[in-house]
Parts: C-alpha cells; structure tokens; sequence
C-alpha cells in the first residue's frame, strides 16, 4: 500500500534528523544528510504522484497505536492528500538537492541538519494525519523544527526577533485550530475526521469553525492581517528554508483550510465564499504593495508569498460561492485555478528563493542597492531567476499564466450567481486580482533588473562567481518545470480531477484529450489557451527576429559609447535604483497603505554637504492590530511583575482566593 510506504519513508526522515545530530560535527555529515533526505523525498514523491494518478487503487487508510490511547493515529491517503503529497515532496527534493551544494557553505550545519529532515517529515505527516489529534501535534512538529531552522543565525541582527515573532503567532494559530476542532468534535468527542464528516456541525457553530480555520491555518500560511511574522521569518531561515517556508509550508497551511472549509464542515454556504475571496483579494493586493517597497530581495520573496496565497484563497472562496449555489461546474473551475496555483506557486518560489540562495552565497548581500551587473557573473543563475520572474508575474507560456487565467475564467461565470452581494463583489475582487498581477510584473522587472543588469554597485557584486552544479542542477529542473506546466497544462489540469471530483462534486472536462492540447475551461467559443502553440509563436519570432538583425543589421551598425543620459562618469551611483524604481506607487500608494513619508535636508547654498532624503514608512495593520496588543501586554506584564515579590501571607490569601472564586464559578456553571 502506498500509505504504508510514505509513512517508511517519514520514518526515515525522522531517523535521518536523530543521525543528524553527531554527523553536523563532520564534514560528510552534510552531504549524507542531503542526499539521504534527496533519497526519502523521492521515493515520497513517486508513491504520492502514483497515488493520485494511480486512482483509487493505492489510497487507503490506517491507523497506528500511538498517541491517545482511546483513539490511536489515524493516517488516510485520500486524493486531495496526495495531490498536497506531491507538492510537499517535490518540494522536499528539490531543496535537498539544493542543500547538497548550498550546505557546504552553511555556517552553523549543527543547528540546520537536525531539524532539516524533521521539518520534512512533520509537513507530510500533517498532510496524512486523519484525527484531530494527529494533526494538531504533527501541525506543532512542523511549526517548532521550521522554528528551530529560523533560529539556525540567531545571532544576526533581527533574526531572534523574527523567530519570536514566528512563534508566537505560530501558537496562536494552532490556539485556533484546536478550538476549531475542539468545535467539530463536539460533546461526543469524535476526533477522528471520520466522525466529524458523519455529523456535520450546526449553521451557528460552522461559523465560528469558520473563522477558526481561517485564523489558524491563514495565519501559517500568510493570510491578511495575519501575515506580519511571513516577511521577517522567511528571510532570517537558510535559503533552501526559506523556499521550503514560502513554496512548501504555507501550501501545507493551504491544505489545512482545505480540509476543514471543504471536506469537514459540510455544505458551503455563500457568505463563507465571499469572505474566504475578499480575504485573498486583499491579501493579494497588499503582499505586492509592500514586496515593491522592498530592498532585500528574500523580504520582497516573501512578501510575494503572501501576494499568492491571496490568489489562491480567492479561488477557494469562488469555488465555496459557487458549490453554495450549485453551479458544480464553475465550483470546480475555481477549485481547479487554485489547486493549479498551488502547485505553481511551490515550483517557482521555490525557484526565486533558490536563485536569491546563489546570489547571496556569491556576494554576501541581500540588498539590492549592492548588487547589480550579475548577470555577466552569474549568466545561469541570471537565466533560471528571469525564468522565475515570468512565472510569477504571470507571463505567458509559464505556469504562473494559466493558474491565474484559469481564476480569471472563474471571475467571469460570476454574473450567473444569484446573490447581489455576490455579483457586486466578485468583480471588485477580480479588479484587485488584476491590479496585483499587473504591479507583480512591476516588481519583477525592478527585482530583476536591479540584481542582475546594470553595473555592479558593490566590490562584492564585481567579485561575485556563479553558484555550485547542485544549486545550478536544482535551478534549471524547477525552470524546466515552469516551462512545461506552461505550455502543457492540460495534463497539469487533468492529474487534478480526482481532488476536485471529491470536493466540488464536479470536473473540468479532460483537457488532454482536446485538440491540439488546447484547455477550454468553460466552452471553446468563450476562452481557450493553447500554451504549446503560444510557445512556438514566440520562439519562432524571437528566433525569425534574432536572425534577421544579426545578417541585414548588423553589417550597417557602428558601435560607439551608450547614451550616458549627460552624466559622463561612469558611477554606478548614476544607475536606475531600486528605491527610484518604487517611488511613483509610494507617491500612489503610500499615504494609505504605508502612511509613507518623505523627509529633504537640502543645504543652503554655498555649503558643500550632500543633499539628503530619508523615507519612513510604517505597517498600517501593524499599528492597528498588533501594536496595541503588544503594548497591553507590557502593560499586564509590569504590573504582574509585582506578584514576584510579595509575602509569605499574601502568597496565601492569593491563592485561597483564586481557589474560592473557581468553586464559584463551578457552582454556577452546574
């Protein structure tokens, strides 16, 4: 059964991370590590994608006699599991085939190659749990070893701050989840998922789950307002982390929601719909916004992390909208643009993480303003990162195109839903979806431009050299990916049927066995995209247009100095900079969303100081809803603090107090 032999393979992640523990005080420790965890992943991969491709003859359930005794573990290999199995273990692979080159570089192996293997197997083991139990502790186990590996540079400036700030929201989210479960159990106490989908909650306490889920699982996975840790905790972790935090882990916490929202709570109701798709396209819209504010590049990753899961929760909310209606076949469009996404998103994510990894091995720098001129250093890794850069602005043929056309398609059946509230919404919320795509693209070319092209600003970007074979290896399989999801996605599509068959009641039809390989989504005289045929167009122009410049133009060309735009020096401070780039979205954006404000020391005349201009700009839902609490809390704290130094006596009549106000409070809940 291929249960049984994903759950070896965990177990042998689990034994990899013990091992872990004395091999990181030599020097094979690492390689043995990453390739043995490379071996686990890929085997998990096989079994997974067997599993969902295979139909219904390897799925299966089991349950082990470990944890509560009166309920032991149950593990289920269900369709949507496996689907979540392959993007958790594609995932894994890749980043230990990237560790096998980036790890000799690590500064700290014994505090990575421990948790390393650990934070694989506790990804998988949520995606398989199938009680409540299980979930919640396997949920801790990934959240506490991706802790520990935020925590692997504790030392830098700001990385104690951002693990802490991970933990505690980390808390609090499983805080949500455990009530929310606590919720779907019910006074009966049937924690095994069995038993929830057999009596599905009340409208009133569907709700309040609801919302739980969305707090506890949108939490991990970047939801906003939830998302403050994201942008702080992805960047402080090692680069092959931070791609399994931002393409693998919060695809995990997207399962997590999928799972309550879709498979535990029953029929969806359209409201549920409305603020699952609202919340997405705010999240969307806000996680670009900042990510162009940006000057580091692995922060500005994450902040697009966020900008796609806003993405994918709007499809999840259409495709509630729609089951709530009975519209199965535009439920399954939207279920099927997200799930689609899911999966893109973990491959180039994981890709631009990974190239940001390069660079900073290379140079030392995450700042954009250092590095420029890479792309005559680094040409590979210049090449895979633009091929990630299209994916995720969602240029077409790459995969990041058809996920969000396939959602844009969903946007457009919304007029047939009956609800006002609805026709009036889902539009605003495609007009969010389309102002994030479009300042993606505007992110892009800034994040692209301004590491690779251009002269180099810094002495390390001019000494940089390209990265190892293992990191390149890695790269070029994951651009590769991104290149065949895109011009074939109708077999991408069409290994997603069995997952949206069993959530949404319905299918797209079999785009593989449509002409030409073309995807209809709706109906063929409406939409349709043929990715196959756009990438021949595409090649054979660039190819035809290449060709005629180099034997007609080039014989009457005459080279001579570039325009230097009047500024003869050849300073890289003349060049286009990343800040200079961003200005005019602050100068639109800025007053409301950053509350941005800009601060000129111009000298008087005759004084031969530089002129200066200092930028500040402050997180809106940072002072509206953290701030607050955390100044609450040092407020308790300190007054609390006085409890330490009383006496003897009062220690007494504080405890006989408290002891009497409980019985009260148990008499009259009697």
């Amino acid at each position: 059964m291929a249960l049984a032999g994903l759950l070896w393979c965990i177990g042998a992640l689990l034994a990899i991370s013990v091992a872990a523990i004395p091999a990181a005080r030599h020097r094979w420790g690492t390689p043995a590590v990453y390739g043995s965890a490379l071996c686990a992943s890929t085997i998990g991969l096989g079994l997974a994608l067997a599993s969902l491709l295979g139909g219904g003859a390897l799925l299966g359930a089991l349950t082990l006699p470990v944890g509560l005794p009166w309920l032991g573990a149950h593990f289920r290999l269900d369709a949507l599991a496996a689907f979540f199995l392959v993007v958790v273990n594609l995932g894994a692979a890749g980043a230990s085939l990237y560790g096998l080159g980036y790890g000799s570089h690590e500064e700290a192996p014994g505090r990575v190659l421990p948790f390393f293997p650990a934070f694989l197997a506790g990804m998988n083991l949520v995606v398989l749990a199938d009680d409540a139990f299980t979930f919640l502790f396997t949920w801790e186990l990934m959240s506490l070893t991706s802790w520990a590996l935020v925590m692997a540079h504790h030392r830098r400036p700001g990385n104690a701050a951002a693990g802490y700030l991970y933990l505690i929201m980390a808390s609090f989210g499983t805080l949500a989840l455990l009530l929310a479960f606590g919720l779907l159990a019910g006074p009966a106490g049937g924690y095994a998922f069995a038993a929830i989908r057999a009596a599905p909650p009340a409208p009133g306490v569907a709700a309040a789950v609801l919302v739980l889920a969305l707090i506890g699982a949108g939490s991990k996975a970047g939801l906003v307002p939830l998302h403050v840790w994201l942008p702080l905790a992805h960047p402080a972790a090692p680069s092959h982390v931070s791609a399994l935090m931002s393409g693998v882990m919060t695809k995990v916490a997207v399962y997590g929601a999928v799972r309550i929202v879709f498979d535990l709570l029953g029929v969806p109701t359209w409201w549920a719909g409305a603020l699952v798709a609202l919340l997405g396209g705010v999240t969307a819209v806000m996680g670009v916004l900042h990510a162009l504010m940006e000057h580091d590049l692995k922060r500005l990753l994450a902040y697009h992390t966020v900008e796609n899961i806003g993405i994918i929760f709007i499809g999840l909310g259409l495709a509630l909208a729609f089951g709530a209606n009975g519209m199965r076949a535009a439920a399954a469009l939207a279920l099927t643009a997200a799930l689609l996404h899911v999966f893109n998103h973990s491959v180039f994510k994981s890709l631009l993480f990974f190239g940001s990894g390069a660079v900073l091995t290379a140079t030392g720098e995450r700042d954009m303003e250092r590095l420029g001129g890479l792309i005559h250093r680094m040409p590979l890794t210049a090449f895979v990162f633009l091929v990630g850069s299209a994916a995720i602005s969602a240029l077409p043929p790459f995969n990041g195109f058809v996920s969000e056309w396939l959602t844009f398609q969903a946007i457009l059946v919304s007029p047939a839903l009956p609800q006002w509230l609805l026709k009036f919404l889902v539009p605003a919320i495609g007009a969010l979806l389309a102002l994030s795509a479009a300042l993606a693209a505007a992110c892009f070319v800034k994040a692209f431009g301004v590491t690779f092209l251009g002269r180099p600003r810094s002495d390390a970007a001019r000494q940089a050299v390209e990265t190892d074979r293992w990191s390149l290896a890695t790269m070029l399989i994951l651009a590769a990916l991104c290149l065949v999801a895109g011009i074939l996605p109708g077999y991408f599509i069409d290994a997603l049927a069995p997952v949206v068959r069993a959530l949404a009641g319905a299918q797209l039809p079999r785009q593989g066995e449509l002409d030409w390989l073309t995807i209809v989504p709706v109906a063929q005289s409406r939409s349709s995209y043929n990715g196959l045929l756009l990438f021949l167009i595409i090649a054979f122009a660039a190819g035809l247009g290449a060709e005629a410049i180099h034997r007609w133009a080039s014989g009457v060309s005459r080279r001579s100095a570039p325009w230097d735009c009047g500024f003869p020096d050849a300073s890289p401070a003349t060049q286009y900079t990343a800040g200079s780039f961003s200005q005019p979205i602050r100068r639109v954006f800025g007053s409301v969303v950053f509350r941005a404000r800009e601060e000129v020391n111009m000298p008087p005349p005759g004084d031969l100081r530089a002129a200066q201009m200092h930028v500040r700009m402050r997180d809106v839902l940072w002072d509206a809803f953290y701030a607050p609490v955390a100044g609450l809390v040092s407020y308790v704290a300190d007054r609390l603090n006085k409890v330490q130094f009383l006496s003897i006596r009062a220690y007494l009549t504080l405890v006989f107090g408290a002891l009497v106000t409980l019985l009260t409070v148990l008499a009259v809940w009697r």
